[in-house]
């Protein structure tokens, strides 16, 4: 199977840990994704979002500065036992946080859905969550 990879950067106006933490804290993401989410926050422990459409395990947390996971799609041409490999690096900015986002071995034909899926589904929400939960953030 030919992969792709993926590689954005997209700006934040909160804190590392702040975006680190919309991604692995549950409720956070559930919020964001407007989704059933089961996260793990340890090292080999499992998540699910979208009710199982995405699903995989961690391989690498360091809080508020990486995010290494393993992820697989419930989607036509994205083999069952394939997993790619989604890495978040966080950096602060004088504005907030710079994330440099990379996921590894996209099925060459879901590459264009996937890839603005994560604009879609994650980056405009996640700063629609900033701004609306400034206050408490």
């Amino acid at each position: 199977m030919r992969t792709k990879t993926i590689r954005q950067t997209i700006n934040f106006k909160a804190a590392p840990h702040e975006v680190y933490e919309i991604i692995m804290d549950p409720k956070k993401h559930a919020e964001i994704t407007d989704s059933e989410v089961t996260m793990s926050k340890k090292t080999k422990g499992k998540f699910s979002v979208f009710g199982g459409y995405c699903k995989g395990y961690n391989i690498e947390l360091v809080e508020g500065e990486k995010i290494i996971q393993a992820w697989n799609f419930d989607e036509h041409e994205w083999p069952e036992e394939h997993f790619s490999i989604c890495t978040f690096l966080f950096e602060k900015t004088a504005s907030g946080t710079k994330l440099s986002f990379t996921q590894k071995g996209v099925p060459a034909g879901k590459y264009e859905d996937i890839k603005s899926g994560w604009h879609q589904y994650y980056w405009t929400p996640m700063k629609q969550f900033i701004d609306d939960h400034k206050h408490v953030l």
